[in-house]
């Protein structure tokens, strides 16, 4: 077993090695450029357009709830969890790549948004399919097909072995271990199993099931619900921490800043700790807000909208929210409150827990019981949204027939089932690998089809007179 997790690690630190990294920024900042800094331009009208709903669209869930469903499957354990080890192992720096990455992403998303509306297709059964697979086979041409069934093959994988399932059930019962206090269940491979895990695993699979089985609608009807919610609790805990601590928040600010260009490392080093501190910051932040992934334009296919430019303003208000916002609050936490220090020698949601024990005006106990309660419905969205998207990809593959999907909803199903029982550290390397693989035919995509989304983007803004003076 310890082999194996070499030998994952190894292929782990190749898919996400520079040249991805480099690629995936690469592509945010053509996006930007050639899409004129929309992502800032137009950010307002984005979150205005992201509460009002298009009158007469066509599709099969509003706009927001596409948005939902997509915000569902990237806030979630990345956002506490990923933002903590990026921070363990790049230093606060890492924080810094991951807004920057997040800045750009936002220029990619919006594409992703715009290519999935443009492209998609309605099957037999009045549904509204689209993603990049659509956008390669009908943007790029039928001989390039190849790369749309490559696409799925990996987003398949990502959603059912890794970061769909396993991974986000894993972060439940864990956070549920951590605060409850119960015997042992059992034993597997050595390894006692307490109750609070056997629990919540039972809970979370069988809530999962009965959304689930519901397809899309179910989902973005749940995900409509929980999202904001959760965001928004979230949010309001994170403020209070800060406010609780804001003569600390400039030195932090300040930290993460020297962090990022490694002004504080020793002599010489100051150009690898800015290296260390890119790569662990924005690898995590594409793994929390998917962009350049081509996860998000799955979800964004059903809106009920006819207009390619107005979803993809949509979709880019994910990114903002998922990293910009909420990464970001998990950032300064853990860095004014100095969980993040080797010597306390905390890893992965205990970093987090820490930060919220120590700058919450709360008892710890209290403070560490509201950062489950956001991790729970954090990770149980993801498990949501990536049910949907790997199941697309299936059908696409496939030819969407029913009994396949059936089938393969619960084969997803029994996955969150088994996921608390199976080793952690594998899971997390191979949902990265797949993620990363996603990354590549998408980012071709975008990048061969970033004239069309920048022509008619333009004439789009200036039809519509979008600019500076907008309504």
């Amino acid at each position: 077993m310890e082999k194996l997790n070499e030998i994952l690690v190894a292929i782990d630190d190749i898919v996400w090695g520079i040249p991805l990294i480099v690629l995936i920024m690469f592509c945010g900042l053509v996006l930007t450029i050639r899409g004129r800094g929309l992502q800032f331009r137009h950010l307002g009208k984005a979150l205005k357009y992201m509460v009002k709903n298009e009158k007469n669209g066509e599709g099969e869930v509003s706009s927001f709830a596409a948005l939902c469903t997509a915000l569902s499957a990237t806030i979630g354990t990345g956002n506490i969890v990923g933002v903590a080890t990026a921070i363990a192992a790049g230093g606060p720096g890492a924080l810094f790549w991951m807004i920057v990455a997040a800045l750009l992403g936002m220029a990619t998303k919006y594409t992703e948004g715009f290519l999935a509306i443009k492209y998609r297709t309605i099957d037999a059964e009045g549904h509204y399919l689209g993603g990049p697979f659509y956008y390669i086979e009908k943007g790029m041409g039928p001989k390039w097909k190849w790369l749309g069934k490559l696409f799925a093959v990996f987003g398949v994988l990502a959603g059912l072995l890794g970061i769909g399932t396993i991974t986000q059930v894993n972060g439940i019962t864990s956070a549920a271990n951590n605060f409850f206090e119960s015997g042992t269940a059992l034993t597997i491979g050595g390894n006692d199993i307490s109750w609070a895990t056997v629990i919540t695993g039972v809970i979370v699979t069988v809530a999962a099931a009965l959304v689930i089985i519901g397809g899309l609608k179910r989902i973005s009807t749940v995900s409509q619900i929980i999202v904001p919610f959760m965001a928004i609790l979230y949010i309001l805990f994170a403020l209070i921490l800060v406010f609780t601590n804001i003569t600390k928040v400039p030195d932090a600010i300040v930290l993460i800043v020297r962090d990022a260009f490694g002004l504080d490392a020793a002599a010489g080093g100051a150009l690898g700790a800015m290296m260390v501190a890119m790569q662990k910051g924005v690898a995590r932040g594409i793994f929390s807000n998917e962009a350049g992934l081509g996860s998000a334009p799955i979800a964004a296919a059903a809106a009920q909208t006819k207009d390619t430019v107005r979803q993809g303003l949509v979709t880019m208000t994910g990114t903002f929210i998922d990293t910009v916002i909420v990464c970001t609050m998990t950032g300064i936490s853990i860095v004014l409150t100095g969980a993040w220090k080797p010597e306390l020698g905390l890893e992965g949601v205990e970093i987090t827990t820490a930060a919220f024990e120590t700058g919450l005006p709360f008892p710890a106990k209290i403070s560490s019981f509201i950062l489950m309660v956001c991790l729970i419905f954090f990770a149980f969205t993801t498990i949501l949204g990536w049910s949907y998207y790997s199941e697309r990809c299936l059908a696409y593959l496939t030819g969407a027939k029913k009994g396949i999907t059936t089938a393969y909803r619960w084969l997803y199903i029994a996955a969150v089932f088994i996921g608390p029982y199976l080793t952690v550290s594998a899971v997390w390397t191979i949902a990265d690998i797949f993620n990363g693989l996603m990354a590549l035919p998408n980012i071709i995509a975008l990048l061969a089809l970033s004239g069309v989304m920048a022509k008619e983007s333009r004439e789009y803004f200036k039809k519509n007179k979008l600019g500076a003076t907008a309504e």
